[in-house]
């Protein structure tokens, strides 16, 4: 892997133990490493200008449903709270096959790519017509993003009192089975990995109390993370309390569901209790303000998540319920609502921006290497030119949230450069939308 210097970078935000910001700064990356930070550096290796630009550690994205890029701004669905969207988009979902999954993971990928994303999680939990977790494995890599894909399920449908119809649930055995068979395939725990599988029942509302725990027991087993829905509306907090006697948060501990292996989606309605829960156990979540302004669920108690120490990281959420998969976008509207629900203190364009990078590798297990552009890290590195409109007066081009790009204009992944003044150089995106269009109006034709 060839050595690169990014040069004369305006200012480098670190998102390191001291948060340092450096400004005139060079890094200098090795085998996908980043080797050395400071000013004046020397390479034989390529040189990219940074001049004029902001540098921060690559964003990291804790929760998305890539399939559903397939079925943005649905009409039927588009005022509806969570499960009435649900109950509206899953006979359409019930159509899709491994085609529609491989090119609907492209262009969501290529979306968070463009917004700065190196690391991203993915929640699949529906496999009709074939389709399976390889297809999405396979677009993350033709992307070259670091990937985290989780092995999801629904097996309660309709007739046993689940919210999904029972042409969408799996047998539980051929569940745990085919969890088996994508974990020995593609984890790999080794530093640097690209590709991390977790196991991830859908949610409470959509499999059995023994697929939660035998999850959980598997996923101790063969090592690796578990990532489910959790407390997202009220009506999620009305079915558990009816089916289950409890809270949510009494759920998941009873089940096995708390601890650092474990992160959350959405948590919006977590109280006190379940708060401290999370803290003790080193639980994590995964915020997506957009996709709960936009179904109505609520704000989700971040300032309170983070004063009490849970990890929470950020999620774009499917693009479905959001309709969009730019994670800078998330971070500032994380960083609005906060201001909104708890007074303009609440939260810095800084802070939100280190839940985006840092946090969100906390979060998926990967804090040790990733989220922070210090030696020895991986080189997973956004570029952002503030010398645009979007920055144009701005006494601290720093603080991106505030004013500054939505799209970036350098992005790089383990050293490797994967968005180039502001194209992908990875895939041919034209002809990706193109074919993205096709499937989708072939869908709502259908």
């Amino acid at each position: 892997m060839p050595e690169i210097l990014i040069q004369n970078a305006r200012a480098v935000l670190t998102m390191d133990d001291r948060r340092g910001e450096f400004a005139d700064c060079d890094i200098r990356i090795v085998d996908g490493v980043i080797a050395e930070i400071g000013s004046g550096l020397r390479s034989d290796g390529e040189l990219v200008q940074a001049a004029g630009c902001v540098v921060t550690p690559g964003l990291v994205n804790t929760h998305h449903h890539l399939y559903q890029t397939l079925t943005r701004a649905v009409p039927a669905g588009q005022d509806a709270l969570l499960f009435g969207w649900l109950q509206t988009l899953y006979p359409i979902w019930a159509r899709f096959g491994p085609e529609e999954m491989r090119v609907s993971a492209l262009a969501g990928l290529a979306e968070l790519a463009l917004s700065g994303c190196t690391l991203t999680s993915d929640h699949l939990y529906l496999f009709p017509n074939g389709a399976r977790l390889d297809d999405t494995i396979a677009a993350a890599q033709e992307i070259g993003m670091r990937f985290h894909p989780t092995r999801g399920a629904m097996s309660i449908g309709e007739s046993l009192g689940g919210l999904p119809p029972d042409s969408l649930v799996e047998a539980e055995p051929n569940i745990l089975a085919d969890m088996v068979r994508v974990v020995d395939a593609f984890h790999d725990p080794s530093p640097g990995s690209m590709v991390r599988v977790g196991l991830a029942p859908c949610s409470p509302f959509s499999v059995s109390r023994e697929l939660m725990r035998d999850t959980a027991i598997l996923a101790r087993d063969k090592k690796v993370m578990l990532h489910t829905h959790l407390a997202e509306n009220l009506e999620d907090i009305a079915y558990s309390e009816e089916k289950f006697g409890c809270r949510p948060g009494q759920y998941a501990e009873d089940l096995g569901w708390t601890g650092p292996d474990v992160w959350h989606a959405h948590c919006v309605k977590l109280d006190g209790k379940e708060i401290d829960l999370f803290a003790r156990s080193h639980t994590g979540v995964a915020h997506c303000p957009c996709s709960n302004c936009r179904l109505g669920s609520g704000i989700a108690p971040v300032r309170a998540m983070r004063d009490a120490g849970v990890k929470v990281g950020l999620g774009v959420d499917g693009s479905a319920s959001n309709d969009s998969g730019n994670l800078v976008a998330e971070a500032r509207t994380a960083m609005l609502l906060q201001r909104v629900a708890n007074g303009a203190d609440a939260m810095s364009a800084r802070e939100a921006l280190e839940i985006a990078t840092r946090g969100g590798a906390e979060v998926l297990g990967r804090g040790g290497e990733c989220g922070q552009i210090r030696k020895g890290y991986r080189a997973d590195i956004a570029v952002w030119d503030v010398s645009g409109i979007e920055s144009a007066g701005s006494w601290d081009p720093a603080a991106l949230l505030l004013a500054g790009p939505t799209r970036v204009k350098d992005l790089f992944v383990e050293g490797r450069q994967i968005v180039r003044d502001g194209g992908l150089v990875t895939i041919d995106l034209p002809t990706l939308v193109e074919k993205q269009t096709r499937l989708a109006r072939a869908l709502a034709e259908g």
